[in-house]
């Protein structure tokens, strides 16, 4: 009888711990932590868990709580593809290649506290990439004017897309981005060679956003003006080029409202034609070069002659 007992309460002891272990919520964890300061918040995820496939019935499923900023509203930054790469600069966030920027780079940069964006085309085909052979003909649109080797890809087609974009943000993840920057989301308003409508860019819109947090990376709308809208609750910031130029920057408004910093560049106006503007409407601008290479000027610190 008493070795029942022994047994009997040896099972329920056990019993009690295993319980107890299983209730215990999982950490949450980025890729690269974030650096952590007095205006810096990471990312909050629902789940740990392995994440089930994204479907556009239900694409939300990764969507980070709305209060949650993954980046100060107000921040210094560059942005930089070409030329001799100048790391050195005491900035907040760097906009760098995601082929072409080596681990040690970033790693660099980590060690600095920089948060690292990596930028890639997510709506169009680049011939010069290693993963240009992935990309079969029938998702291959027209060339985009202006950028030789560049055509617009079909991005109805998810099915053939989606595997090689979620290959570019695990290489995002392997070199240790905080965040991406998917470029050419806005082909339904262009001529692709496609019939792509405001439907087909927001299901691709939202997978990209959707793919990166699963992940957890941080992602930015680019672009895009006329759907944001839709898109706002899913990307952590904006990215616009020209918005000044075009006088159009108003549309970026929801994004400073809800507290996610915008990204302004404007390669044609001369900074004293819209620096104060941009820094009266809390943008973090910059004038660059149309190369991207490492000249900037920085609007927080221009003053007018």
């Amino acid at each position: 009888m008493m070795k029942r007992t022994l047994l009997f309460i040896l099972f329920a002891t056990w019993l009690v711990s295993a319980c107890a272990h299983a209730s215990t919520p999982a950490s949450v964890s980025m890729a690269t932590p974030l650096p952590t300061n007095e205006t810096t918040s990471t990312i909050v995820f629902a789940s740990d868990s392995t994440p089930p496939a994204y479907t556009p019935t239900d694409p939300r499923i990764f969507l980070p709580p709305a209060e949650k900023s993954v980046l100060p509203q107000k921040v210094s930054w560059q942005i930089q593809y070409t030329g001799e790469l100048d790391i050195n600069l005491d900035v907040d966030v760097f906009n760098l290649d995601l082929f072409d920027t080596s681990q040690d780079v970033i790693d660099v940069l980590h060690r600095r506290g920089v948060f690292v964006m990596c930028y890639f085309s997510a709506g169009s085909y680049e011939d010069w990439r290693p993963d240009a052979s992935r990309f079969p003909p029938e998702v291959l649109g027209k060339n985009m004017a202006g950028w030789p080797g560049e055509k617009w890809l079909d991005i109805r087609r998810l099915d053939l897309l989606a595997p090689i974009m979620e290959t570019r943000l695990d290489l995002a993840v392997q070199k240790g981005c905080d965040g991406v920057d998917p470029d050419n989301v806005n082909g339904y308003a262009n001529d692709t060679g496609f019939p792509l409508s405001y439907d087909d860019q927001i299901t691709y819109n939202v997978f990209l956003a959707q793919a990166a947090h699963s992940r957890r990376l941080a992602v930015g709308l680019k672009n895009d003006l006329e759907q944001i809208p839709d898109l706002l609750p899913y990307f952590d910031w904006i990215l616009n080029e020209g918005c000044f130029t075009y006088q159009e920057c108003d549309q970026l408004l929801p994004f400073a409202q809800a507290g996610k910093p915008v990204f302004v560049i404007e390669y044609e106006l001369p900074p004293e034609e819209f620096c104060p503007q941009a820094n009266q409407m809390g943008f973090n601008a910059l004038h660059k070069n149309w190369e991207l290479d490492a000249y900037r000027t920085d609007c927080q610190q221009f003053s007018s002659p």
